[in-house]
């Protein structure tokens, strides 16, 4: 299947050591090994699953460039996307443990990845201590991010929503080095959209409009550009802190 390129990044760096060096210091040894692990990404169509509920773990994954996402399907077709997953995110880093997997894992845009194997991730984690306490840092604030979405669909209303995934999108990209301090690709469908906030079609158009209307956002093609951004976290009240990234944070 016929597919483009991710766009490239605006910092050119590794944005797996990027996200886990703002955990902690990494030796230079540890950052040298991440490095030759990212050098190792190839690259994956759009709308690809890269591995199925039900199927046994083979391997972690690692986004490196791109936007890719967890989801979970009814029998009658309906969706619900959970996470999404940005460049610098391990997917998974416990799969070992699990013998099939409970959710699917897809890739939203073209993207850039690499699988490590199970025996090379516990390696990994045994013999570099630091590495091992910047992954499971990690593994904390992705579930951190859950418990806002949880939040987000629970009590917030569809504009709230929207205007939060987008605020949090814009910081979880700039970390990495993918966003700059007003814009980012947003290769995400206005279907994906409502998968993951869970709303109809038509509401999230709606909603959209409304931004739209209130000079806050620009959404054209893929790239979503952020008019006001204090309007946006206004509207969103957005706060920065399940993320963890003290004053790393820009937005």
């Amino acid at each position: 299947m016929p597919f483009s390129p991710p766009a490239p990044r605006i910092d050119m760096s590794n944005p797996f050591v990027r996200k886990l060096e703002g955990f902690g210091p990494l030796p230079d040894a540890d950052r040298a090994l991440l490095e030759r692990i990212g050098a190792n990404a190839h690259l994956i169509g759009q709308r690809v699953d890269l591995i199925r509920e039900g199927d046994t773990p083979d391997g972690v994954i690692l986004i490196m460039e791109g936007i890719a996402c967890r989801q979970k399907h009814r029998a009658n077709g309906a969706r619900q996307i959970t996470a999404y997953l940005v460049p610098g995110d391990a997917c998974d880093l416990d799969v070992a443990l699990l013998t099939q997997m409970d959710h699917t894992i897809t890739t939203l845009s073209a993207c850039r990845v690499v699988r490590l194997p199970l025996d090379f991730v516990k390696r990994l984690t045994d013999e570099h201590p630091a590495i091992a306490r910047a992954l499971r840092l990690s593994s904390l604030v992705d579930e951190a991010t859950l418990r806002e979405w949880l939040v987000n669909v629970g009590c917030r209303s569809a504009i709230e929503r929207i205007a939060h995934l987008f605020c949090e999108l814009l910081v979880r990209l700039q970390i990495v080095g993918f966003a700059n301090a007003d814009s980012y690709e947003f290769p995400i469908t206005q279907l994906d959209l409502a998968d993951t906030v869970g709303l109809s079609n038509v509401h999230v158009n709606r909603s959209l409009q409304e931004l739209r209307r209130e000079g806050v956002i620009e959404l054209k093609g893929r790239t979503l550009k952020i008019l006001n951004l204090q309007r946006l976290k206004s509207i969103a009240e957005f706060d920065a802190k399940y993320l963890h990234l003290g004053a790393r944070a820009a937005a």
